[in-house]
């Protein structure tokens, strides 16, 4: 009998689990490890590593080693953000011609959702390995703040993958199941949710088996990678001091580098004072350089406390969304791995007035609550749990001169329907165009847009006369379907939300089709 499985698929590394009886229970990887690194390369042989593998080759074959691919996924490849990390990453990115990103490695073209694929692919095969079983189903969670591109997105990657997607499910909500399935509590819980590329912090109350998210806030472009990344540019700034040689350049330096600065991160979690030792880092026709630097706890701390402190602003607006003073949050999950930064536990800890719980494992506690809900939408799991998460970002259309309306605002329940009703501007106007928005801006081009469609056929009337209904609909992954209906005439016209970006389903087809072609041409391989 298939299994279905819980999915964290993280920036920088990805958890499965699965409910063992009535045990949440993490599945170890191929390599026997309980979580797997989010990372893909190419070798020059053209194989494919994913994991563990492919982190061991990344010095030596940065420009083919993929990794927080999680940042990139439903992303465009101009904005501001898409700048910074181009200047960071070493394997090359390209613009796609609907402006989305695609990566070039492996002299193969590949998009974010093919690589996450890859990455689903790994985890899959280690769950089937392990439990003796297919596995065809899975529910996979994605940060409470991911919008509506980045939701599909992780979704066609799954399909790429042959995995059917049981539900979409927020990275805080899922945390919370697994603290509330194995302590039982009731209360108001804040989950503080830092990990390798993004920050969450949701608000729920747990009532009798009831898990309700009250608020939810977040930015997906702070994580744990932005912690190394200033530890990075000190140790380059400080080279430059020294020597008078700029690093950022030598992609083969900066990779070195940035595996000294995450190790150094991790053990000053643990000790006061760490050393860096990079050997010829360096070498010119003056000799060869090195760096051989003591970091300490404080340092560390003085380089990224403003980082910290952003997450505590948008803990504010949490509390303020769910009409909350801190006083009243009863318990505190953390969940990443960069809250085991004392830094983090320290800050959290003075902002709340508590101790975080401490009973669960950080880079677990996703996948756990994953299962968990795969479990209870297969029906396997005999206790009645009910999960009300909510939309991170409101929703609406563009009115006259380039207003927003608001249909469904963020952190309503999902799923959730509302219909608000609309007319002409002009005398005699046949068709209305319907924008769909995604955003909190007052204006339509303060917001993100993903849809466009158009409702004709209206009878001629003054304008202002007839009477349009749009209807928006979010289903339990967070998706949007939007219908626009004249009650005149009683033509109406519906639209499935696809991302104005992405993949098209023609697109994902043929991906689909192409990928399956490729893992049977290397079963049969295997079997020569």
């Amino acid at each position: 009998m298939a299994e279905a499985i819980g999915i964290d698929l993280g920036t920088t590394y990805s958890c499965i689990a699965y409910l063992k009886g009535q045990v949440p229970t993490i599945i170890p990887n191929q390599e026997g490890n309980d979580t797997t690194p989010s990372s893909v390369s190419f070798t020059s042989t053209g194989q494919m590593l994913v994991g563990l593998p492919s982190l061991r080759q990344a010095v030596t074959n940065p420009e083919n080693t993929i990794y927080s691919i999680k940042r990139l996924i439903g992303k465009k490849f101009d904005s501001p953000e898409m700048a910074r990390l181009r200047a960071r990453f070493p394997f090359k990115m390209l613009p796609a011609p609907n402006g989305d990103i695609l990566i070039e490695a492996g002299q193969q073209i590949y998009t974010p959702q093919e690589i996450s694929a890859f990455i689903l692919s790994y985890l899959r095969q280690s769950a089937e390995s392990y439990l003796g079983t297919s596995v065809e189903e899975a529910v996979i969670t994605v940060p409470a703040y991911f919008d509506d591109h980045q939701r599909q997105a992780t979704k066609d990657a799954a399909a790429i993958c042959g995995l059917k997607v049981l539900r979409i499910i927020n990275e805080p909500t899922a945390a919370s199941l697994a603290y509330g399935y194995d302590y039982k509590k009731n209360g108001l819980v804040a989950v503080y949710d830092l990990g390798g590329g993004t920050f969450d912090l949701s608000i729920l109350e747990i009532q009798d088996g009831i898990f309700q998210v009250l608020s939810t806030n977040g930015d997906t472009f702070l994580g744990g990678d932005d912690f190394d990344n200033r530890l990075i540019d000190w140790m380059l700034e400080e080279f430059m001091k020294e020597h008078g040689i700029d690093l950022s350049q030598d992609r083969y330096a900066l990779q070195r580098i940035k595996e000294a600065a995450e190790k150094a991160k991790r053990e000053l979690s643990f000790t006061p004072e760490t050393e860096i030792n990079l050997p010829f880092i360096y070498s010119t026709d003056r000799g060869s350089f090195h760096i051989q630097k003591k970091i300490s706890r404080s340092l560390l701390e003085n380089l990224t406390f403003d980082l910290v402190e952003n997450t505590l602003t948008i803990c504010d607006q949490a509390l303020k969304d769910a009409n909350l003073e801190v006083s009243k949050i009863e318990e505190v999950i953390l969940v990443g791995g960069q809250t085991r930064m004392p830094l983090v536990k320290r800050m959290v800890s003075e902002y709340f007035h508590q101790q975080p719980a401490r009973q669960l494992n950080p880079d677990e506690i996703v996948a756990l609550g994953a299962a968990i809900q795969a479990s209870i939408i297969k029906g396997t799991k005999r206790d009645l749990v009910l999960l009300l998460d909510v939309i991170p970002f409101s929703l609406g259309i563009e009115t006259e001169n380039g207003g927003f309306q608001k249909i469904i605002d963020r952190n309503t329940t999902i799923p959730a329907c509302k219909t608000m009703a609309f007319t002409t501007v002009e005398n005699n106007q046949r068709r209305v165009r319907i924008h769909v928005l995604q955003g909190e801006g007052p204006r339509a081009k303060e917001n993100k847009s993903l849809a466009t469609f158009d409702l004709v056929g209206i009878d001629p009337a003054p304008a202002g006369v007839p009477q349009i209904d749009v209807t928006f609909e979010v289903n339990a992954d967070g998706l949007l379907r939007v219908s626009a209906k004249d009650l005149g005439t009683g033509r109406q016209q519906k639209i499935e939300v696809k991302p104005s970006s992405g993949l098209l389903p023609e697109e994902l087809q043929e991906i689909i089709e192409r990928r399956s072609k490729e893992v049977k041409s290397t079963d049969e391989e295997g079997l020569l």
